[in-house]
């Protein structure tokens, strides 16, 4: 499939870009170049390729789940738009 640059102008103006002729020749040259591509990816033969999300392999980065010290209370309080008797005070919801 190639495109032509009668369907790269409309794309453009669908995408509200304002092109120039020279950019308007670029990526029709460019976007064929990418669907060239793309016809030879589809001519390969992929039976038996189990399909994958990553190239990579994934691993999860945790830090270890170890108890820690948490704030202080009165530093957890400072930022605090309001307290009272060491406790974050809060409209009342019912």
């Amino acid at each position: 499939m190639r495109l032509s640059k009668k369907e790269v102008e409309h794309v453009a103006l669908l995408a509200r870009l304002h092109l120039s002729e020279e950019e308007k020749e670029s990526y029709t040259h460019q976007l064929n170049a990418v669907m060239d591509y793309m016809e030879k990816l589809r001519a390969l033969n992929t039976e038996g390729v189990e399909p994958t999300a990553h190239v990579l392999p994934l691993r999860n980065i945790f830090r270890e789940d170890a108890v820690r010290p948490g704030l202080p209370r009165e530093k957890a309080l400072e930022g605090a738009p309001a307290a009272r008797e060491g406790q974050f005070k809060v409209p009342r919801v019912v």
